[in-house]
């Protein structure tokens, strides 16, 4: 176990559009938010987990699954354009204040990314401290949605949305790796975070998750499939 100060937060707003009380939206025959909880619970780098979140409903299901939810989330963080960073900084510095220390590494566990394990956790809090980095941040391989793939429309025109000067036609196995962020874990130093206004500093690593525990569910065909893995 590392003797650094590190704080997980788990963001649950309560107000979802697209899939309505998705943090807590069945999957599996349990809350989607369970799965997220279990695996920073069974961390042994974390030195503290809290759920932030603006709903009753929402803290009474995380409390009974062992989570701590020592504040709801003031309106102003609760609405549809608030950012994430605004909301993890407060959770930082309510959480300091509560312990009269700061913490030297942030990390954002959204619930939307059940797949996740707690090997992941563990091991991107690893490599960010042995790489003495800024951040850590999980991606996944973007395999067939490939940039070099990608076409843009202009005047009904199919124009290449990286210019190359030629179609490219090979097969995704010989395009070069291209990754995006799968949402599933953001480890910061505290003044990355918390001065810097940034998660991600100057110096950020890759975290590497395969596909099968990238899943993000932002729509209900996310859902289905996460539900598929269960």
């Amino acid at each position: 176990m590392s003797n650094k100060k590190i704080l997980a937060v788990i963001p649950a707003r309560g107000g979802s559009k697209g899939i309505p009380n998705k943090n807590i939206a069945d999957v599996g025959g349990s809350p989607l938010i369970k799965y997220t909880i279990d695996a920073a619970i069974k961390s042994t780098m974390l030195t503290h987990c809290v759920v932030s979140t603006d709903s009753d409903k929402i803290s009474d299901v995380a409390k009974s699954l062992g989570a701590l939810v020592p504040f709801i989330r003031p309106e102003h963080l609760s609405n549809d354009t608030a950012l994430s960073l605004p909301v993890m900084q407060h959770a930082v510095e309510f959480m300091e204040s509560l312990h009269g220390y700061q913490y030297d590494v942030i990390v954002m566990l959204q619930p939307t990314t059940p797949l996740r394990r707690v090997e992941d956790i563990d091991d991107s809090i690893s490599l960010l401290l042995d790489a003495n980095a800024d951040s850590v941040i999980s991606v996944v391989e973007v395999e067939g949605h490939h940039p070099l793939r990608m076409k843009r429309v202009i005047d009904g025109r199919l124009i290449n949305y990286i210019d190359q000067g030629h179609e490219d036609m090979r097969p995704r196995q010989d395009l070069p790796p291209v990754y995006i962020r799968n949402g599933a874990i953001y480890a910061t130093i505290r003044n990355t975070l918390m001065i810097e206004d940034s998660f991600t500093g100057k110096d950020s690593r890759a975290y590497i998750m395969p596909s099968e525990r990238s899943v993000n569910i932002d729509t209900y065909e996310d859902l289905i499939l996460a539900k598929s893995f269960f």
